[in-house]
């Protein structure tokens, strides 16, 4: 452990220095010049101060007041070394953080047992430290552990949509990477930007709860089936809300609302403007671009300039003003996304042969 002796008199310096060789395990470090201490323990932890009262340059007093200021200097033990007529400074330095006092002349075997008891003090401290770093690490652990399940849950849940659903698995993670991209260019902090990656692809999850024969129909859906069509954005909102999640819980906020128009003529609840929370409005966007853009078995993919000027025609009506200019804003990340997510044929034809085609069209 380490013990700087602060005294501007090199005889008490060195008395000093020979009774801290009796401490075990102790290395000291002496100071004649005050300032200069109080410079090595700024960027130095020492495990005991000793420091005299009586100096020119600083004195024991403004040292202990300027060493306490120093972050992570709080609890460092102090021993000051002060004369037997100097209450009133004891007094003070009580009150500004000092620990302990020896008086002058110095006695060699109490200042070894002082020594000793503060330097005890200060390993209780450290192994408190220690305990709380390990208990943070363990604790961080955990926490990673959870969220990795939590991401595992979304992941295994939105296949699941997915075998029931006529799109590709690729089509959730380009929509969720766009989703990213706009909230980012949208000025949304990072750890909402992850959030929002993770819970995007849950966005149908309701659509476990459509009848295959309109879920599928490759048609054209009548106005009646339509309905119910559009009632998996409120079934996904009852299968994930209420979550302690984070992930879950920004995941019903989108399985709710990224069909409502920012005009208030979409479902299911006709909300618009700024009434539709911003993760909706912004999977609305990432959503209908990869739909227009994807082979489904009831259409073509759309080329890209005519996908983006649906893009543009439908700003301010279907979609947010706000979503489609930061989409629109990154256009060379759009592509880059959709290059890394490409469709996998055998997801393809298994969502045809579920759609009931045994051909492709």
């Amino acid at each position: 452990m380490q013990v700087i002796i602060v005294d501007d008199n090199q005889v008490n310096l060195t008395l000093l220095k020979v009774m801290c060789r009796q401490l075990p395990d102790v290395v000291s470090l002496e100071f004649l010049n005050p300032l200069e201490a109080l410079a090595w323990c700024s960027s130095h932890e020492p495990d005991l101060v000793v420091v005299d009262f009586q100096m020119p340059q600083m004195d024991g007093i403004s040292f202990i007041k300027a060493l306490r200021q120093v972050p992570g200097r709080e609890q460092t033990p102090i021993l000051m070394i002060t004369a037997n007529h100097e209450l009133s400074v004891r007094y003070e330095a009580l009150q500004i953080g000092a620990n302990d006092f020896l008086t002058k002349p110095v006695d060699r075997m109490e200042f070894v047992a002082r020594s000793r008891n503060m330097l005890a003090v200060r390993a209780g401290q450290k192994a408190l430290q220690d305990r709380a770093q390990w208990l943070a690490v363990e604790v961080a652990r955990a926490t990673a552990t959870i969220l990795e399940r939590e991401r595992d849950t979304i992941f295994r849940l939105s296949r699941a949509a997915e075998y029931r659903d006529p799109e590709t698995g690729a089509h959730v993670m380009r929509m969720a990477h766009y989703s990213k991209l706009i909230a980012a260019h949208l000025g949304q902090p990072a750890e909402e930007q992850e959030l929002l990656l993770q819970a995007a692809p849950m966005h149908d999850i309701g659509k476990v709860g459509t009848p295959d024969h309109i879920l599928l129909k490759p048609g054209r859906l009548t106005p009646e089936e339509l309905v119910i069509m559009r009632e998996h954005a409120a079934i996904g909102y009852e299968i994930l809300r209420g979550s302690t999640s984070p992930f879950l819980e920004l995941a019903a906020v989108v399985a709710l609302t990224h069909h409502e128009k920012f005009d208030g003529s979409g479902y299911p609840r006709g909300l618009a403007g700024e009434a539709i929370p911003l993760p909706g409005r912004i999977v609305a966007v990432a959503d209908v671009f990869d739909a227009l853009t994807s082979v489904r078995p009831y259409k073509p993919a759309w080329p890209l300039e005519k996908a983006l000027d649906f893009l543009r025609e439908q700003r301010g009506s279907h979609f947010d003003p706000a979503c489609v200019d930061a989409f629109l804003s990154d256009l060379p990340a759009v592509l880059a996304i959709g290059e890394r997510f490409q469709d996998d044929p055998d997801d393809v034809a298994a969502q045809r042969m579920r759609a009931g085609e045994s051909t492709p069209p």
